[in-house]
């Protein structure tokens, strides 16, 4: 059998009209196929080949695509980034005979965003091979004419960013940002670890996606690169990525390894150590800058509480944080050769995550019950809390928070209220669930 030689032409011309499948040799099997092999004039690999064993992609129609989003309506908008809107929608095998009944997410490629064709193929060359507990998957994609679609599976609690810097929610407590942060470390470390490395060169919260029990996976491939091999140390590309996570040297060199996305993630740690976000206009100018500002701090104990995210309220393991600050600190250096690489900071992060000194306080949270009217008092309160990972309230006018469970001022006889132990309590008591963060 004569294959199709695979060319930008016939990508493109294999959007235009379809294209019957085209069996992949066994060869091209056994090794992933990447983007370097579209520049390849003597790849045996058709546009077709996307939708077969190698990929194990569906390939939807536009109808299809706009009958499971209800024509990308706006009460199933997700929101937006550099490749373009994302909306939920759900498949069944009513919309096509034989698909998984799910829920799923809708990328629509913006034709004048910053992201193109080129960013499109490569979240399904590389998430359609790549397949990882801590990576999304991608079920399938649509190129009819000039509409380009990706399809993926719908992680629930949205991404890390939302979840981290939102100050009208409950903070995420320790053991699940470690959980958090272990999980976005061993999707990092497998691409490393690839017969051909992957680089995801654009590692952000943003960019982390959060499942229901707070599995983190890594989303949005369209700026990923293939890894050096053989004897080159490094590739060379036009800088891209986001401000406040690019390593150094990639921003000053365009040379870009495994240790830039080391860097980035070290970014995201401390993200997580303190509650700040990479770059903050709105902050002092000598703090805007979270690298900056914090990584002269985290090598001192004595400094550490100065960094630590108030938010937490002291609610984590003081030698846990001590070891995620010196482990974010090796990831920040400015020489490459310096930084841990990913499989080495996963260890590292377990280590973290089994430490149990974390201080358990005799208070519990003192919610209303339902139906109540909150008293002025309670209108003054604070941002409510979670319980067990779910979330207990949002802060709104009337929602209270009472810190340490002790009312102040004159007491009120007039509610009735439940109590929901803290987070840390609920941790120390079925730490070892299956929910709970550790797993």
């Amino acid at each position: 059998m004569v294959l199709k030689k695979f060319t930008w032409k016939s990508v493109i011309l294999g959007c235009l009209k379809s294209e019957s499948s085209c069996p992949v040799p066994k060869q091209a099997c056994s090794q992933r196929l990447s983007l370097s092999d579209l520049s390849n004039p003597d790849s045996p690999i058709s546009f077709s080949d996307l939708s077969n064993s190698v990929f194990n992609l569906h390939v939807f129609t536009l109808k299809e695509l706009q009958t499971a989003t209800n024509v990308f309506s706006k009460s199933n908008y997700l929101g937006a980034g550099g490749f373009g809107a994302v909306y939920k929608g759900f498949i069944d095998d009513k919309l096509r005979p034989g698909l998984k009944a799910q829920p799923v997410a809708v990328k629509v490629l913006d034709l004048d965003g910053s992201q193109g064709h080129r960013e499109w193929l490569a979240e399904i060359l590389f998430l359609g091979q790549l397949k990882h507990r801590h990576l999304v998957s991608l079920i399938g994609y649509c190129c009819e004419d000039e509409n380009r679609l990706l399809v993926y599976e719908y992680i629930e609690r949205g991404n890390l960013e939302n979840k981290l810097f939102n100050r009208y929610s409950a903070a995420l407590p320790w053991l699940t940002r470690l959980k958090i942060a272990v999980g976005t470390a061993k999707g990092l470390a497998f691409l490393h670890e690839e017969e051909k490395p992957v680089i995801y060169r654009d590692f952000k919260a943003s960019n982390v996606l959060l499942d229901s029990d707070y599995n983190a996976k890594l989303s949005d491939f369209g700026l990923a690169m293939d890894g050096p091999e053989g004897d080159d140390s490094h590739i060379t590309t036009p800088v891209m990525g986001t401000e406040g996570y690019a390593a150094p040297e990639y921003i000053m060199t365009g040379h870009l390894t495994t240790m830039s996305d080391v860097f980035s993630f070290g970014v995201v740690l401390l993200e997580l150590i303190t509650g700040r976000r990479s770059v903050d206009r709105s902050r002092p100018n000598r703090e805007q800058n979270l690298v900056k500002w914090a990584r002269p701090q985290l090598k001192d104990p004595r400094k550490l509480d100065q960094i630590m995210d108030p938010r937490l309220e002291g609610q984590y393991s003081t030698e846990g944080a001590r070891k995620a600050a010196a482990l974010a600190y090796r990831c920040l250096s400015h020489h490459p050769k310096s930084r841990p690489t990913m499989s080495t900071v996963v260890k590292t992060l377990e280590t973290v995550l089994s430490l149990t000194d974390i201080p358990v306080g005799p208070f519990v949270y003192i919610v209303p019950t339902e139906g109540k009217i909150p008293s002025d008092q309670e209108k003054n309160g604070k941002e409510s809390s979670k319980c067990d990972g779910k979330q207990v309230g949002i802060k709104e006018k009337g929602c209270d928070h009472h810190r340490k469970g002790h009312w102040h001022g004159r007491r009120i006889e007039s509610l009735m209220y439940r109590a929901v132990y803290s987070d840390t309590a609920l941790y120390k008591t079925i730490g070892t669930g299956l929910y709970s963060p550790r797993n």
